[in-house]
């Protein structure tokens, strides 16, 4: 687990053209900060899901802040205007927000994308991890690691397992 329970704040401008901070989403029984970007094959892989779990989870209480890191010198696909261009396509129902001093990222320590940070109503983290056990082939899941923690949460428990291996592209530093 990451060495900090709470979590971290941060204050993101969003492909909406809104800023964004943790107490944007006070209201929220669970949040889910998930570390993403444009350009990673596991994170296209899991886009639609993300989608389909804050849909799912929504009038529950539940939402999703996903954020990008990376380098977008050496990486352009991750630029502030290609995530514009990504969440319109994507139709993402999420804020979908930039991270460019990598601050953030470095403060939850988040290695992969998509890595995510799951909080309960006091915002101490409550699962890290993966979002399932199949990136390539969302009807061969037989994990939900993700909807399986928020359930947990909403059911004021703590969820089992607490932590998973974070898998995909890793975050691409500045240099």
């Amino acid at each position: 687990m990451p060495t900090f329970t709470a979590a971290p704040d941060f204050s993101l401008k969003g492909t909406d053209g809104k800023t964004y901070s943790l107490d944007s989403f006070r209201d929220a029984k669970a949040l889910v900060v998930v570390f993403s970007c444009n350009h990673c094959p596991y994170v296209k892989a899991y886009e639609d899901r993300m989608v389909r779990i804050q849909g799912d989870y929504l009038a529950k209480g539940v939402r999703l802040a996903v954020i990008n890191s990376n380098d977008d010198v050496g990486y352009p696909e991750d630029s502030f205007d290609e995530m514009v261009r990504r969440a319109e396509e994507k139709r993402f129902n999420f804020p979908y927000l930039r991270d460019d001093s990598q601050k953030v990222a470095k403060a939850y320590g988040a290695t992969h994308t998509p890595h995510l940070f799951v909080f309960g109503p006091d915002r101490r983290l409550a699962y890290t991890g993966k979002i399932d056990d199949n990136w390539e082939n969302p009807s061969a899941v037989k994990k939900q690691f993700l909807r399986d923690s928020l359930e947990a949460i909403l059911a004021g428990k703590n969820p089992d397992p607490a932590e998973t291996f974070a898998i995909g592209c890793t975050i691409k530093w500045k240099r």
